[in-house]
């Protein structure tokens, strides 16, 4: 056994008193769109505009409703650079493999809890320095297309700016 004393990742010792460092207004957006029952593979769903270096909190979350339940389709969220320069993008920057054959249910849209609190553009793969502007959150089907019933997809995003 250790006696420890430790500091949040991202603090400083000059705003350890205050959050941490992750102090600020937080700001939410909830966006729903509905997946038809002939959604192919490739498909994309956009749900809106980040700051790219708006802190993206961990209470975030995903919701699905029954989508697909005889197939093994899934779905991954990312981070798209809207400057034209699509390379930079990931499109599973926040979360991959979700399950849309799953009824009802209402997950983190992080999928790594290391990852919470990052800024925007810290998820995105490959991207070293801050690109300035906004990022599209994209939901992306992958592995199959949905083959029986559409249903509904829901990202609630929450976060700081600095």
């Amino acid at each position: 056994m250790a006696v420890e004393n430790l500091v949040a990742v991202g603090a400083t010792p000059s705003d350890s008193r205050l959050s941490h460092g992750m102090g600020g207004d937080v700001k939410c957006w909830s966006r729903t769109v509905e997946i038809s029952a002939s959604a192919t593979e490739a498909s994309t769903y956009d749900f809106g505009y980040v700051p790219a270096d708006a802190r993206i909190l961990g209470s975030s979350t995903y919701s699905v409703d029954d989508c697909s339940t005889e197939t093994s389709s899934t779905m991954d969220l990312g981070f798209f650079i809207v400057d034209g320069n699509m390379s930079a993008s990931d499109d599973d920057a926040l979360n991959d493999g979700i399950v849309l054959g799953t009824a009802a249910t209402k997950q983190p849209l992080v999928k790594n809890i290391a990852n919470y609190g990052k800024r925007a553009w810290q998820l995105v793969n490959g991207q070293t320095t801050n690109p300035k502007g906004q990022l599209l959150v994209r939901g992306t089907i992958k592995d199959a297309a949905i083959s029986n019933v559409g249903g509904t997809f829901t990202v609630e995003l929450f976060f700081v700016l600095p």
